[in-house]
């Protein structure tokens, strides 16, 4: 593949905008399959993408998540001006949720979605604190194929 030249995307994630909820993901991920990327470096780019803009849509406020890719790799960032993480060793423990009754009668709220990114991420740091919202970086090493 020839030198892959930058692309930077930028999406709003609405706090509580559960029927948009996911579409700035689907969108990354479409991104990535119109390049000539590996299966499984877009699974796992979108499973980090999905689950911090869900979390974002569940327990912070409103949200940015952008996505910038060069031949380097894919680094997608995530803040929010919601409530801020508590315990940021504990919401990374499986099983470990915040979330309210309602969102988990969605199908919501596990207590997956930060061991999924930190799992799924070669790199990943995560910035908060209470009342300050939060900041997500993921990094995925470029895994280019042909």
């Amino acid at each position: 593949m020839a030198s892959l030249v930058s692309i930077i995307k930028e999406f709003k994630i609405q706090a509580k905008d559960f029927s948009h909820a996911g579409e700035s993901s689907m969108e990354i991920r479409d991104t990535l399959k119109s390049l000539d990327l590996e299966t499984d470096f877009i699974r796992r780019i979108s499973i980090c993408a999905y689950e911090a803009e869900m979390n974002v849509v569940m327990h912070g406020g409103n949200g940015i998540i952008s996505m910038i890719l060069d031949e380097t790799g894919v680094v997608v960032e995530v803040m929010d001006d919601g409530p801020g993480i508590d315990d940021i060793k504990l919401a990374l423990t499986e099983g470990y949720t915040t979330a309210g009754v309602e969102t988990q009668q969605m199908g919501f709220g596990a207590g997956m979605g930060l061991p999924n990114i930190e799992r799924n991420s070669d790199f990943f740091e995560i910035c908060s604190q209470k009342g300050k919202g939060a900041y997500l970086t993921m990094c995925f090493w470029t895994a280019m194929s042909g």
